[in-house]
């Protein structure tokens, strides 16, 4: 930032009229919404690192909007209103995010996902099977069908699945391919007239008489609108948030011979994922091992984590069988005490949109255009 030509600073780093921090899901979402409501505005996107470092480029994959045991979970902690906003939240993010870039370009598969139940969960399982017409009904207004959940207990045996004594079937639930998920995502956002600059950390901002101002390794931006999409780290912008950071470890194995696991798969209350990508089966999780320890931004590995995800895998996604790790990574979630995410005006001019709660496939698209359409809603006012 302090060796930027005449010609980068003109064509790259004029003044924006929209400046978004961070360039995930929700931030790139946000600049190709912005795009379309206002077409004339100069939108900018600021990533702080060569691929966004959060969960945007690192999460399995999942298109999903809760299991059985997580919706139990979640009504009796936050109630049935808000359960349904939330459901209705995810289901409409997932629309619209096969919608703005089309089903194809992210690989969307629509297979199911399943909840299984280790033997010692039978009152857990038996709690789960008995709601199942409960949430069939709660959730067919918002889902569109009303056969959403159904036993699978009978395909444990043709899944080879190990210490899997229950397990049920969510028909509505999807996959998606991550990483054509971003390359679409950015290619859209470059079509759309969006400039989108990776390495580029934000280190402050600070509303003004105005603008709103970022500093950037030295440099000061100004913009009339800052969108903070930076998820698990935005509290390094602004503390006061009620966004805590979660970290997942995933693993991914070499290819196994013979592998079949359609669909995607949770264990212990969501708290451990997996599904087939290709011949490799793909695990992660684990973070309720040591909650302290893994709410934090940094990126690594830990022993207990991954020695528990291996054992997931000998016990019960591939019994018997010791396939080599291929891949090992980790990203970082934003969680906090209420379940919706935070898109609002924190300060005149600066904006928030964060706090996925684990969810930001399903969250992302439409926390990105509630914040265009907040961004866009204060502009007119003005």
């Amino acid at each position: 930032m302090n060796n930027l030509s005449y010609w980068e600073q003109q064509t790259f780093l004029q003044e924006a009229d929209v400046l978004i921090i961070g360039g995930g899901l929700v931030g790139l979402t946000a600049a190709i919404y912005t795009r379309q409501l206002r077409p004339g505005v100069r939108v900018l996107v600021l990533e702080r690192d060569p691929l966004p470092n959060g969960a945007s480029t690192k999460n399995a994959g999942f298109a999903c909007f809760g299991s059985i045991s997580e919706l139990l979970e979640q009504e009796k902690r936050s109630g049935t209103a808000a359960l349904l906003q939330v459901v209705q939240a995810r289901w409409n993010g997932l629309g619209r995010l096969r919608e703005l870039l089309g089903d194809a370009a992210i690989g969307y598969q629509p297979e199911g996902g399943y909840e299984l139940f280790r033997p010692d969960e039978a009152e857990l399982a038996t709690a789960c099977h008995n709601h199942r017409a409960y949430y069939n009904q709660l959730l067919a207004p918002i889902i569109g069908r009303s056969d959403i959940f159904q036993d699978a207990s009978s395909q444990i045996q043709r899944l080879k699945l190990g210490n899997t004594a229950a397990m049920l079937h969510n028909t509505a639930e999807g996959s998606l391919d991550t990483g054509r998920l971003m390359l679409a995502l950015l290619r859209r956002a470059w079509a759309d007239g969006v400039v989108v600059l990776h390495g580029c950390p934000v280190q402050a901002v600070e509303a003004t008489a105005g603008a709103v101002r970022a500093q950037v390794a030295g440099l000061e931006l100004r913009a009339s609108q800052v969108l903070v999409a930076t998820n698990a780290f935005s509290r390094q912008l602004l503390p006061e948030l009620d966004v805590v950071p979660g970290r997942g470890q995933v693993l991914v194995t070499e290819p196994i011979p013979g592998l079949c696991l359609p669909g995607t798969f949770h264990y212990d209350k969501g708290y451990y994922y997996f599904r087939q990508v290709g011949e490799r089966v793909l695990l992660g999780g684990g973070r309720h091992l040591d909650f302290q320890a893994e709410a934090t931004t940094e990126s690594g590995l830990t022993t207990l984590v991954q020695q528990r995800l291996e054992q997931l895998l000998h016990e019960v996604i591939v019994p018997g069988c010791r396939p080599r790790i291929e891949y090992r990574w980790s990203g970082v979630m934003g969680f906090g005490q209420e379940l919706e995410p935070i898109i609002q005006e924190v300060q005149p001019g600066l904006f928030v949109a964060v706090r996925c709660n684990g969810m930001g496939v399903a969250m992302g698209a439409g926390s990105g255009w509630q914040a265009a359409q907040l961004m866009y809603g204060t502009n007119e006012k003005k």
